[in-house]
C-alpha cells in the first residue's frame, strides 16, 4: 500500500504541475497589469484543492486547529516550524489565504517548481551572498507592507523529526521590519509522511495555527531582541500539546 500511495501521489503531483502551468503563466501576466489580488486568490484556490487532494491520496488524517486566527486580509507573516517537505502541502491546504514564501536559491534550478514558486509570490534567497539576501528580505518586507502574506521557516532547514530547532538570527526580520502581525504555526508528523522511509505512509498529522502576535505596538528593542524567542516559545508549547 505505501508503494501504491507513493506512485499515485507523485504521478498526480507531476501531472497537475504540468497541466496547470499555462494557467499559472496567464495569472502571472494578469498580475502584471494590475489584477494581482484576484488572480492570486484564484491560483491559491486551485493550489488548495490540489494540496487537499494530495493529502487524501496519502491516507493521512490531519487535525487542524486555529484557522480562525489567520486574518484573510492585510499584511501577515506566518511563521512555522519546518519538519519536512510535506509542510508546504499542509500550509497550502489549510492557511486559508494566498501566501508567498522565501525559498533557497537552489530551487531556481528545479523545472516547473521554480515557476510555481514565483507565481505564488515566492522569493529565492542566496544565503551565501549577504547583499543578495538583504535585497530578497527587503522585497519580502515590501510585499508584506502592501498587504500580502508571507510564510517563513525560521529554523532555516528541515528538522527531520528531531524536534523544534533554534531559530536563525534575524529569522523574524520580515515581520519586525514590516510591523505586520505574526501567526505562529506548529506542524507535527510531516516528516513521517515520506522522508522517514522514502515511501508514503498514512500517519496522523497536526497543524496548529496560534493566535496572532501583534508587532506594530512593540518597542523596537523588544521586536529586535525578544520577538524571535517569543515566537519560538509559542510554537514549542503548541508542539508539546500535540
Amino acid at each position: 500500500m505505501p508503494i501504491l500511495r507513493t506512485v499515485v501521489a507523485f504521478a498526480l503531483t507531476i501531472f497537475t504541475i504540468i497541466f496547470f502551468t499555462p494557467l499559472g503563466f496567464l495569472a502571472f501576466i494578469l498580475s502584471l497589469i494590475g489584477l494581482r489580488e484576484p488572480t492570486s486568490w484564484c491560483i491559491y484556490k486551485i493550489a488548495q484543492v490540489w494540496a487537499k487532494t494530495i493529502i487524501a491520496t496519502t491516507g493521512c488524517s490531519v487535525d487542524v486547529k486555529g484557522t480562525e486566527h489567520v486574518p484573510l486580509r492585510g499584511g501577515l507573516c506566518i511563521v512555522s516550524n519546518h519538519v519536512g517537505y510535506f509542510d508546504i502541502v499542509l500550509a497550502l491546504a489549510y492557511a486559508g489565504r494566498p501566501f508567498g514564501f522565501i525559498s533557497k536559491k537552489e530551487l531556481l534550478y528545479f523545472p516547473f517548481i521554480n515557476i510555481w514558486i514565483s507565481i505564488w509570490g515566492g522569493l529565492f534567497i542566496d544565503r551565501k551572498n549577504n547583499r543578495s539576501a538583504i535585497n530578497t528580505i527587503n522585497k519580502g518586507i515590501k510585499r508584506l507592507q502592501s498587504g500580502s502574506c508571507m510564510l517563513i521557516f525560521p529554523e532555516g532547514t528541515r528538522s527531520k523529526g528531531q524536534g523544534l530547532l533554534p531559530f536563525r538570527a534575524g529569522a523574524t526580520k520580515l515581520a519586525t521590519k514590516s510591523l505586520v502581525p505574526i501567526v505562529p504555526v506548529a506542524i507535527a508528523g510531516s516528516y513521517e509522511v515520506f522522508e522517514r522511509h522514502f515511501l508514503i505512509h498514512a500517519v496522523p498529522l497536526k497543524v496548529t495555527f496560534c493566535p496572532p502576535v501583534a508587532t506594530a505596538d512593540m518597542e523596537s528593542d523588544e521586536r529586535r531582541h525578544q520577538l524571535t524567542d517569543q515566537i519560538h516559545s509559542i510554537i514549542e508549547a503548541a508542539l508539546a500539546g500535540s
